[in-house]
């Protein structure tokens, strides 16, 4: 399983170098077009706006491939790391049973604080998963935000949107909430780790 995971993250890495692969040579074939323009070479600068075209779709086509093998590695890791915490607490429930043979009070409490830590690390590895699986699948993101980005993008820089966009939303109370979500959740990983 956990050799899956490393191709699948591997196939991800190369994806994106694709991606990036594709969008230098589009602007490249851009750079041409500019070139036979100016040189009164119509048919060979449409030849070139093609081929622009072509990778740019290739570059988005890789990109959208590289985020679902993401999300797809994303639940493998979740099941490696389920896995591990199962194989803990099915070791922590044999000890339970020799404890309770044994009716050793103080060793049942030690296992059954071991036992609540174990299904704790579980919940919150799972949050954790669950939160890098939502941000790593862009058709999860809701409308407004991306939108909204995209406005805030194209005002920096001065540039147009020809598209239709929802009206702006506040998304400041739910990302704050979020953010605070996430700072408790990483908090409580980092306590469960030890640092």
């Amino acid at each position: 399983m956990e050799q899956h995971l490393w191709n699948l993250k591997m196939a991800v890495k190369q994806l994106e170098r694709a991606a990036k692969k594709c969008e230098k040579e589009s602007k490249s074939e851009k750079a041409k077009i500019k070139k036979d323009i100016a040189k009164g070479l119509n048919e060979n600068a449409r030849i070139h706006a093609e081929n622009a075209i072509r990778h740019k779709n290739q570059h988005t086509q890789y990109l959208r491939m590289a985020a679902r093998v993401d999300a797809v590695s994303q639940r493998v890791q979740t099941a490696v790391t389920t896995k591990q915490v199962t194989r803990s607490m099915a070791g922590v429930v044999v000890a339970m049973d020799k404890a309770m043979k044994s009716m050793n009070l103080e060793q049942i409490s030690k296992l059954m604080d071991q036992f609540e830590k174990q299904f704790e690390n579980l919940d919150v590895q799972v949050q954790v998963m669950d939160s890098s699986m939502q941000s790593s699948v862009s058709s999860s993101m809701p409308e407004g935000q991306v939108d909204s980005l995209m406005r805030e993008v194209a005002d920096q820089h001065g540039l147009e949107l020809n598209t239709d966009l929802a009206a702006p939303q506040s998304s400041v109370g739910t990302a704050s909430v979020a953010n605070k979500e996430q700072d408790e959740l990483t908090e409580r990983l980092a306590k469960l780790r030890g640092e």
